[in-house]
């Protein structure tokens, strides 16, 4: 069964038919009891999947060689040689390490070798916390929901900006794509989420920032948000418990 994905405009177009309206409009004031779940459809919503970088986190790889005081010609020479690549996949699978990745950098452009290294042998304030990610994470759990996260992340990024992962405790756990050596949009990594922590597809939403990777999601049952902000994503979460309510 194929889920659905929302995008903003889609959201908006949803609201305005008549059937989510009326919905909407009876349960405008309804609140649930502290660990109660809505019954959707004949399913229940009883876990969000977050992506991490730029859903939980700020992923600033633009403002971060800026404050290595790298000019804009040359964060794009960078960019084009190493994070906008796919070689930057490699980064999150997992499987080189560093020394292999930065002869590979170096390869797409060897004239700035040295800038390439100076730019990643530490990469401290290139993932950076944002402050909503606890409160909405608790927020979701005292309405019963599990909270899990699923995302492409490398190892040296979790060692190096692990204070931007503060909320990790506050979850009920996840995927890492370094520790498992697979990335998004690969269905193995959405079935491996599913099979470690006993859930059903049809059962999630998952915000993730790339839409690839929620399409994937979808195919396999999940419901799907594009994430863009905070409040676009908690809007078309409600739409998606609201517009199968059970009334």
């Amino acid at each position: 069964m194929l889920g659905k994905i929302r995008f903003p405009r889609q959201n908006k177009l949803l609201r305005e038919s008549g059937h989510i309206a009326g919905i909407i409009k009876r349960h405008a004031r309804f609140k649930l009891p502290e660990g109660r779940r809505i019954e959707t459809g004949g399913n229940m919503i009883r876990n969000i999947v977050f992506d991490i970088g730029n859903v939980l986190t700020d992923f600033r790889w633009r403002e971060f060689l800026q404050d290595k005081g790298f000019e804009d010609d040359m964060i794009d020479r960078i960019a084009k040689a190493s994070v906008a690549s796919p070689l930057w996949n490699e980064v999150d699978r997992g499987e080189w390490d560093m020394e292999k990745l930065m002869a590979e950098f170096v390869k797409l452009d060897p004239e700035i070798e040295s800038e390439l290294h100076q730019a990643y042998d530490n990469i401290t304030g290139m993932v950076t916390k944002r402050e909503y990610a606890i409160p909405w994470i608790e927020e979701l759990k005292s309405k019963g929901y599990g909270v899990y996260y699923l995302s492409n992340f490398s190892d040296k990024a979790y060692e190096e900006c692990r204070d931007a992962l503060d909320f990790l405790p506050y979850t009920d756990g996840g995927i890492l794509s370094y520790r498992d050596k697979v990335i998004k949009p690969d269905e193995r990594i959405y079935k491996l989420l599913l099979s470690r922590f006993g859930l059903k597809a049809e059962e999630c939403v998952f915000l993730d920032d790339t839409r690839k990777n929620v399409e994937a999601a979808c195919k396999l049952g999940f419901h799907g948000i594009c994430f863009r902000t905070k409040e676009q994503a908690e809007e078309e979460l409600d739409t998606i418990i609201h517009s199968n309510l059970t009334v």
